[in-house]
């Protein structure tokens, strides 16, 4: 039997009710914390990540606080400039005197486009100062030859999270549409505009993002990574619009013209014709200006972040926005990130901890090789490809050594205004990725940076990262025992290992480049466990909504290869106590979200609601049994047929 039962009211998510071992783990770790947890009035959650984010969240604003009224304190100038930008974006009186004032020559950019002819002769000056468009570009690393940079191609994005919001049965969708046209409407306002034309402006926003909705990529779709990697000679790319010039979008953005560029989204470019005529352009042209508008609106003054908060609330189920000291500080840790992260790491994790963990790492690394040797499915040949892959994966521990060069030329003026501010350091950020086209990739840069609360595995760096802020309890302590780790921080290092196999990362080799390396029979071994383990989540009811296996299947397959490894690693100390390393797993998987955020990630989260994770993972191992006496009769039983072991 496969656990149905752990959900409960909308409100909840889970039935906060203490359960038994046999029949819940989650709720038996949980169920009292569940009962009585209260989620954060400005935030959609609480739980093992979020308590932790919260937490880093306090030690580094009052690290800025003190920072801001005493800048002697900081040695590091890129440091002293995070602290400016905190600075202004807390002087509520400074930026009020703004107020609208300076978005007005952007509006005005767009407001002047009087045809598609005027799109396409600005096309990439528009892309370069972060106008929306139907149609864009991005520079990273050429998914068949990761050494060097290429091209990417990308179509617009909705406004709602998901194609699945715009479903005619689908209220929430409805609702969330309506406000954000409400919002928009009245933000259009706050700038000067009529309310009967900006009606008419979100009207027509709102219809060229409808026109969208049967186009664009799912969630799903989006999740399949490799599909994203679908090259087209130059010379017809340029030939799929009969309106914009597509030619000078590519080559005066990266002062070069490719052979190729990587088209994100097929379907999207086979319609661009449909989507962008002149009998749409006033539909673009409203929905140019919406999108910029709300994308901005937070970062003029009090008044505006207020209004476009309340779109975001009602997205989020969150009761108040962050106050504006905690939205500064979030702001500059947000825009210089790498350097927040290094401070923090360095403050308060150190190198000590920073070897400590690499040696768990290097450790869980050994497990893996030796459960790869020992692999029954794989043949000789695809193992050592496997062990290979394995022993070239790039550890990032803690905070980088060193700083991306970019930091150092954000500067921040604290008599000018917050939006003129953040749009030069976007502007620097955007020319700075368009550069990245002459150069080699940059092996050594970090996807998180040391104060997130996260690990990650990068298919085509063959790297994982795990930044300082994760690496405390219950995750991982000095103070908890090894089995407690293990079922914390090692399921944790484990799953980011088996990222490298799972349906997307297996399909990347040592050096990150899309490459099958997997004999024919071995990887249709592979697939068919692969839809064992969509099968086993494919809809689960949770949250008055089902699961989507194909959607969360990377994840699952990462987080039943982590836990078995960790196990095994775990076992191997004299001390190992299984009850202790299920209830530290069960542990970290704590979770209470609002409705409006649980019913987002079920359309787009890649990963399984938390509850499930702790679950039905526990359930395909045999261990899990033994230790809590599971027999048939129980709720986490499930038959040994049904239980799904990869790697």
């Amino acid at each position: 039997m496969l656990i149905n039962k752990i959900i409960g009211g909308a409100g909840d998510m889970v039935e906060a009710k203490p359960a038994d071992f046999k029949d819940n783990l989650y709720l038996a770790v949980n169920g009292a914390w569940q009962e009585n947890a209260k989620i954060p009035s400005d935030k959609s959650r609480t739980g093992g990540f979020s308590d932790l984010d919260e937490g880093v969240e306090k030690t580094l604003m009052e690290d800025f606080h003190e920072f801001a009224n005493d800048e002697k304190k900081i040695d590091d100038d890129r440091l002293l400039q995070a602290v400016k930008l905190y600075r202004l974006a807390n002087n509520v009186d400074h930026l009020s005197k703004f107020h609208q004032q300076p978005i007005l020559k952007d509006i005005q950019r767009i407001s002047d486009l009087e045809s598609l002819k005027d799109i396409s002769e600005n096309i990439a000056d528009l892309s370069k100062d972060g106008f929306p468009l139907p149609i864009d570009i991005g520079v990273e690393a050429d998914m068949k030859d990761t050494s060097k940079n290429v091209v990417y191609v990308q179509g617009a994005g909705l406004i709602l999270p998901d194609k699945s919001y715009y479903d005619e049965k689908n209220e929430s969708g409805k609702q969330l549409l309506a406000k954000y046209g409400e919002v928009a409407g009245r933000l259009l306002s706050m700038i000067g505009y009529k309310l009967e034309d900006a009606k008419e402006i979100v009207e027509k926003a709102l219809a060229f993002d409808r026109s969208l909705v049967p186009i664009v990529k799912s969630s799903e779709e989006w999740a399949d990574y490799t599909k994203v990697y679908n090259p087209m000679n130059f010379t017809e790319f340029i030939t799929k619009s009969t309106q914009l010039d597509l030619k000078s979008l590519v080559v005066d953005l990266i002062n070069d013209t490719p052979e190729k560029v990587i088209i994100e989204e097929p379907r999207y470019l086979e319609n661009l014709n449909k989507l962008v005529n002149d009998d749409t352009f006033e539909n673009i042209k409203a929905w140019m200006m919406v999108k910029f508008l709300t994308g901005n609106a937070s970062i003029l003054d009090e008044e505006f972040r207020q209004t476009i908060g309340e779109y975001q609330l009602a997205k989020s189920g969150a009761k108040e926005l962050q106050n504006r000291t905690k939205y500064a500080y979030n702001l500059a840790a947000g825009i210089f990130s790498e350097v927040v992260g290094v401070y923090y790491g360095k403050n308060y994790f150190g190198e000590n901890a920073k070897d400590d963990v690499r040696g768990m790492v290097k450790k869980m690394i050994s497990i893996y090789e030796q459960r790869l040797s020992e692999n029954t499915w794989l043949s000789e040949d695809t193992k050592k490809k496997a062990i290979v892959k394995l022993d070239k994966i790039v550890i990032k521990v803690g905070y980088p050594d060193k700083i991306d060069d970019i930091y150092s030329k954000f500067e921040i003026d604290e008599n000018d205004s917050l939006y003129d501010n953040i749009s030069k350091i976007r502007r620097i950020a955007t020319q700075d990725s368009l550069d990245q086209y002459h150069k080699a990739v940059d092996r050594t840069k970090w996807l998180m940076p040391g104060h997130m609360v996260n690990a990650c595995y990068d298919p085509s760096r063959n790297d994982i990262t795990f930044p300082a802020a994760i690496l405390q309890a219950p995750f991982y302590s000095l103070k908890q025992t090894n089995s407690q780790n293990f079922g914390g921080i090692g399921a944790v290092i484990a799953h980011e290992i088996s990222h490298a196999f799972d349906n997307n990362g297996s399909q990347f080799d040592e050096y990150g480049n899309m490459n099958n390396w997997w004999t024919k029979e071995d990887y249709a071994k592979f697939k068919k466990l692969t839809q064992s383990m969509i099968d086993e989540f494919d809809g689960i009811p949770y949250a008055g909504s089902k699961v989507n296996g194909t959607l969360v299947v990377s994840e699952n397959v990462a987080d039943v290869g982590g836990l078995r490894c960790a196990l095994e690693a775990a076992k191997q100390d004299a001390d190992f106590d299984v009850k202790a390393f299920f209830t530290n797993w069960a542990m970290v998987w704590r979770n209470k979200s609002t409705k409006q955020l649980t019913e987002m990630f079920l359309s787009i989260d890649v990963h399984s609601p938390a509850p499930l994770r702790a679950n039905v993972m526990a359930q395909n191992m045999d261990e899990f049994y033994d230790a809590f006496g599971v027999t048939e009769k129980d709720g986490m039983w499930l038959d040994q047929d049904k239980r799904v072991n990869i790697w």
